[in-house]
């Protein structure tokens, strides 16, 4: 059903629902609150102390001032008042909040209270205008909101949607009875105005539980349909396989040999191979997954690496290059002359190039190969299924092996993975070092700087990773490009570096190769070093705004260094005083195992922020915000495994199932 049924939704607000890809009523029952105001719990000032974040009320009485405080920090203040009694707040790189705020107008805030010999702050709160013609009462829903969206205009359309929306239950009502599971409308009404925070989180599982089944559940049917018969026989033994694993010269861990027999088994059995790769930084992965295409050539057939980036791509194939001596290896990126590509394209075609490593350029149409067995993706999660669906298009049933090198906990892999087999690496080589890892204030930010220009004078390298390119409308973050000037003129005697996403891929590969090769000290990039960066002689990595990372991309990002032998270290800079989120980056401090930072972060975060929204693609925006157990998708999945042992229970859920896996086939990361 169309937004505009709703009463009060004009064109201009139908915009802006838009912008949040809201398109329905059905989407905006989906639109769920970011938080929540527990307005039974309202503070006075007059109970508050110090340091206690509370929920408290007031009138606007001056003008929002604004200044840039003596760190270049933006910032918003104005009075406010309370029975008689005023008090400050104040925002930091917020000043977009002048425009949301208006003189004489009662607001609730919520955040951190400071009592001082001056008077009462509270620091960097949320706030919310109290509408007088409406009372508000209980626990308050908070939505994100776009353009000219007010809380009391969502909060209305989504009162109305709830009523128009046809919301079905799509799990058996046999086992809804079995389980006591309560009606799914419901459950969409108590998340949207709770009863109490407990029914609320009630709820949220309840909602969760169903998506999670219809997704599992297409995935089951999409094994059944997809379960084919083996085309390619190789011929490799497990012997010669052996002999090839000493070209590397290192022994392999108990998890990469693990890997490589689960890898070899699947290519001498008799289905073809469907097999994620996961494991944590510098466990060894590209050595697996060499195995998996020496086992093809060796054979005689073709075999393709392709990886998200052509930095990536480039160092993929000078390792294949070097290990695979006998073969002919090609290098397909979209930077290359014409010409170049299309010798390329026709030595693939004729079978004389027997390994392909490349990037996205790999994926056009007009790259076709002589006999592909092997398929193997680097980086799968900055790829969507149908990126991987155009590639083992390109061969006859190939062999598909799919690397990750972020670690997943068991929960996302059954969701986003869930057409494939599993092989997890969790060991690592011995010659690694732990990166010592702590978080930095603002008050030791002069230190470490010091601690950076002693490390280049001593011959070693450092990152600094900032997680925006530009200056944005908020000014929340510092972008990449201040940085880089600010840590110019702070450090002149490092020769410094800048590297971002808006790059051409050769401006990137050209400034990664200057910083390889140590014609660089100090590089300064967003989170495009994220993954498949290697500088051994790099020892530092700063973390800037650490507080804004998921755990699971802090780990990846300190991931870049300890690649060699040297002491390593990683420094997580915020100038956040939230409790919650420096509890959340001294887990950072206090582990190294990348599976369980990965489960930390799904339980704080829930699945679709760990996921992220671009990652992620459309259906975990269905999950929105809501916050649930992990155990929801293990009874998710315990309720679809019982309901296809009784083919009637199934029998009507495909169409509803499949929907939801048609909207992961635009994930990808740019």
């Amino acid at each position: 059903m169309e937004l505009k049924i709703i009463k009060g939704v004009s064109d201009k607000r139908e915009s802006d629902f838009n912008k949040m890809g809201i398109y329905s009523v059905e989407d905006l029952t989906k639109h769920f609150p970011r938080n929540y105001l527990d307005l039974t719990d309202v503070t006075p000032l007059e109970n508050c102390y110090n340091n206690d974040v509370v929920l408290t009320y007031g009138r606007l009485m001056t003008v929002p001032r604004t200044f840039v405080s003596a760190r270049r920090i933006k910032c918003v203040t104005a009075v406010i008042e309370q029975k008689g009694r005023r008090f400050s707040v104040i925002w930091f790189n917020q000043p977009y909040v002048v425009k949301q705020l208006k003189t004489g107008e009662d607001y609730l805030f919520y955040g951190r209270v400071k009592i001082e010999f001056s008077g009462i702050t509270i620091s960097n709160p949320s706030f919310e205008r109290v509408d007088n013609n409406v009372r508000l009462k209980g626990i308050v829903p908070v939505y994100s909101l776009k353009g000219s969206l007010t809380q009391k205009v969502v909060r209305d359309s989504i009162k109305i949607a709830l009523e128009k929306a046809k919301i079905t239950d799509n799990i058996p009502s046999e086992l809804r009875k079995k389980y006591s599971l309560s009606d799914l409308k419901e459950a969409y009404y108590e998340v949207h105005s709770p009863s109490s925070m407990q029914a609320k989180k009630a709820a949220a599982e309840r909602i969760a539980t169903e998506e999670y089944f219809l997704l599992i559940s297409a995935f089951k049917f999409i094994k059944g349909d997809r379960r084919q018969i083996r085309i390619n026989q190789y011929s490799t033994t497990a012997e010669e396989l052996r002999l090839f694993t000493e070209r590397f010269g290192f022994e392999f861990t108990d998890g990469q040999k693990k890997a490589v027999n689960e890898i070899y088994a699947d290519m001498t059995g008799n289905s073809s191979m469907n097999r994620l790769l996961q494991g944590d930084v510098g466990s060894g992965k590209t050595a697996v997954a060499l195995c998996a295409l020496y086992i093809a050539v060796k054979s005689g057939y073709q075999g393709v690496m392709l990886a998200p980036t052509e930095i990536l791509a480039e160092q993929n194939y000078n390792i294949i290059k070097r290990l695979f001596p006998e073969y002919k290896v090609v290098f397909l990126s979209g930077s290359l002359k014409a010409s170049e590509k299309k010798a390329i394209k026709e030595e693939l075609r004729n079978g004389e190039a027997k390994i392909a490593v490349g990037t996205h350029a790999v994926l056009t149409e007009d790259v076709e190969f002589y006999n592909l067995s092997v398929c193997v993706c680097d980086e799968q999660h900055r790829f969507g299924v149908q990126q991987r669906s155009a590639l083992v298009a390109k061969g006859m049933i190939p062999d598909v092996l799919v690397m990750s090198a972020t670690p997943i906990p068991r929960t996302i892999s059954l969701i986003f993975y869930g057409d494939l087999d599993i092989t997890e690496i969790k060991d690592k080589p011995k010659s690694r070092q732990k990166v010592g890892t702590n978080i930095v204030p603002e008050y030791k930010y002069d230190g470490m700087l010091g601690f950076i220009r002693d490390t280049i004078r001593s011959g070693k390298q450092a990152f600094c990773v900032c997680p925006k390119i530009e200056e944005d409308e908020e000014g929340t973050l510092m972008s990449v490009t201040e940085l880089y000037e600010e840590l110019t003129s702070r450090l002149p005697s490092v020769k410094t570096a800048l590297l971002h996403g808006k790059m051409k891929d050769s401006e990137k590969a050209e400034v990664m190769k200057a910083f390889k090769d140590k014609k660089f000290d100090l590089l300064v990039s967003t989170t495009v070093i994220e993954v498949g960066i290697d500088v051994p002689n790099a020892t530092v990595m700063v973390i800037y705004n650490a507080e804004r990372f998921g755990l699971s991309q802090l780990h990846q990002l300190r991931g870049r260094v300890g690649r060699g032998g040297d002491k390593s270290y990683c420094f997580l800079y915020t100038r956040s005083t939230d409790e919650k989120a420096l509890e959340r980056l001294k887990v950072m401090c206090e582990n190294s195992d990348g599976f369980a930072i990965a489960e930390k972060d799904f339980e704080t975060r829930g699945g679709g922020d760990f996921m992220g929204t671009r990652q992620s693609g459309r259906f975990m925006n269905d999950l929105g915000a809501l916050v649930y157990s992990p155990s929801v998708i293990f009874f998710a999945k315990r309720l679809c495994d019982e309901a296809f042992e009784f083919p009637e229970y199934v029998s009507g859920i495909r169409d509803v199932a499949m929907e939801k896996y048609e909207k992961l086939k635009d994930v990808a990361l740019n």
